[in-house]
């Protein structure tokens, strides 16, 4: 599925299942619920939430300084011809990666910042480092999209928060997006190194069938989120 629709689905379904089952939604709830839906694709340079926490202008101005930086190399590092024009043109070289590679370097140099410079935002920062640093060398699909994946991410929730419904919101939403995943034609391997592969070949991202299928899903989403929190007020007239 596409990022908006696993946003919609994920989100809406994990946050009404606690909201039928007696858990208080707040704003942490809500926000590690959308977090969690679209989380498995950040393996997936392109995807929404890579895209948006990167967008192109964090590139150009990531290209920017790496070619200000291969211009000190040049001019400050004299002393040491010809190694600073090599230097210099490796990174100048490194700037013109597709953008999908810039992206994996930038997230990686920013799980680094996280580990060394985030101690105030302690354990977030060494969660968030250590995804970040990590991420770039996964396939997509691959480890983010597998129970250990599931598990881990709500272990880490679990143990960092210790609040039931965070935990469960985080859980269950990233759950959600792994199965929508496993109706397209490709589907995911669940548990590797097994071969088995969870795959119910009901849509194809990108299809006329596959987003009607997602709009459908969509509204339906919708409307159990309007059953959930505004019936009530609805029939009582407030």
């Amino acid at each position: 599925m596409m990022g908006r629709a696993h946003f919609v689905i994920s989100t809406g379904l994990s946050v009404s299942v606690l909201g039928l089952t007696g858990h208080t939604i707040t704003i942490p709830v809500v926000v590690v619920a959308a977090l969690s839906s679209l989380l498995p694709d950040i393996d997936e340079p392109n995807s929404l939430l890579v895209s948006r926490a990167i967008p192109k202008t964090v590139i150009r101005v990531f290209q920017l300084f790496l070619l200000l930086a291969a211009a000190g190399i040049c001019f400050l590092g004299k002393p040491f011809a010809p190694w600073n024009f090599v230097v210099a043109l490796f990174i100048m070289i490194f700037t013109m990666l597709p953008n999908r590679r810039l992206k994996n370097v930038i997230m990686f140099l920013c799980g680094i910042g996280l580990l060394t410079l985030g101690n105030q935002f302690i354990p977030w920062n060494y969660i968030a480092g250590a995804i970040l640093i990590i991420v770039p060398f996964l396939p997509h699909r691959g480890l983010t999209h597998t129970l250990y994946g599931l598990t881990g991410w709500t272990l880490i929730l679990f143990f960092a928060t210790g609040d039931r419904s965070i935990w469960l919101a985080g859980g269950l939403s990233y759950m959600l997006h792994i199965l929508a995943d496993s109706l397209t034609n490709r589907g995911i391997r669940i548990l590797p190194p097994f071969h088995f592969v969870l795959r119910f070949r009901i849509m194809s991202t990108g299809t006329f069938k596959g987003t009607l299928i997602e709009y459908l899903c969509m509204g339906a989403t919708v409307g159990v989120v309007w059953f959930t929190f505004f019936i009530d007020s609805y029939l009582t007239g407030g």
